[in-house]
């Protein structure tokens, strides 16, 4: 009995061990705005087949984790905040890893393609490899723009969400895109500025590490302001409604203000940037929750009523 308990508790830590590759928390995120995609988008999918969609377009997200913790684990290994992660920690090795990560990716593109379209399909192989060959292969140990470029690759759910529902890409998922894409360089810039020491030990050259402090606040600043603006194009593009143009503008100016703060501030500034990252995270749930709520969202959810849909709810611990 001893040894049959021993094994299935050795079993359940090296599943967790694999939950954890695929990076659950970034996951949740990233799922939940291709989700909203999904829901406004005009196309009429059944819920079979939406629900399936978004278990695909999870598998597709963690896929990407795992590749990525794959090919990073020399230097996860140097930094505090990732040494203890499966790979570097020993818990899992490399072979496993790329296998679980390769066939996660190939599972997830057939599943979606034959669940919806080939559009779909085609962006979430896309944004796969996009966010390892571009990003993490290439830019990520090459240039401090390796955030703004890669962060192509994290604002494309929404749109895959689009397309798996209608077939095509709009102006309307393009809006979508665009307010994550500028969402993502303050957002990492405010966490790397608190973490600069690991990443100069690590060799990655971060932008606080190249440009220094002074250089990243200002551009925190800078995207933060084009962030503004940009979140207000779906109530100009008319696929949004007052509920949604109220949170973004409030939001919109609470996350100036941080940004604003941050960029004035000289000692003690890992206080301001720890809050701008935490907030930057709540930005980004409440803007798309809000434009969730603006098209039904209730209703929309209850449809998707599968685990993918309560994703971030059951990996995030």
């Amino acid at each position: 009995m001893e040894t049959t308990s021993f094994l299935v508790s050795k079993q359940r830590r090296r599943l967790a061990d694999f939950v954890t590759l695929t990076k659950p928390r970034v996951m949740m995120l990233a799922v939940f705005t291709a989700i909203v995609g999904l829901t406004i988008a005009p196309g009429d999918l059944a819920p079979l087949s939406a629900c399936i969609a978004v278990l695909a377009i999870a598998a597709g997200a963690g896929a990407a984790g795992v590749l990525n913790m794959w090919y990073d684990a020399d230097i996860d290994a140097l930094m505090t905040r990732t040494a203890s992660r499966p790979l570097p920690s020993g818990r899992v090795g490399p072979g496993d890893a790329l296998a679980f990560g390769l066939v996660l990716a190939g599972g997830s593109v057939v599943v979606l393609a034959l669940a919806t379209n080939l559009v779909a399909a085609g962006l979430l192989a896309f944004t796969i490899l996009f966010y390892l060959a571009v990003y993490t292969v290439w830019l990520k140990r090459r240039t401090p723009h390796n955030i703004v470029i890669g962060g192509a690759a994290g604002a494309l759910p929404p749109v895959i969400g689009w397309a798996t529902a209608t077939g095509d890409i709009g102006l309307e998922p393009l809006a979508l895109f665009l307010i994550v894409f500028l969402w993502t360089p303050p957002h990492f810039w405010a966490l790397a500025l608190n973490r600069s020491d690991e990443y100069a030990r690590a060799g990655v050259p971060m932008l606080p590490v190249v440009a220094g402090r002074r250089a990243t606040k200002r551009q925190i600043l800078l995207y933060s302001l084009l962030l503004f603006p940009a979140s207000l194009l779906p109530c100009v593009l008319g696929f949004a409604g007052t509920l949604y143009g109220a949170i973004a503008a409030i939001c919109g100016a609470l996350f100036v203000g941080i940004a604003l703060q941050l960029s004035r501030s000289q000692e003690g500034d890992a206080q301001v940037a720890q809050r701008l990252f935490v907030f930057s995270i709540a930005y980004l749930f409440l803007l798309f929750a809000a434009l969730l709520s603006d098209h039904g969202g209730g209703q929309a959810l209850a449809s998707l009523s599968c685990p993918a849909a309560r994703i971030g709810v059951a990996t995030s611990s």
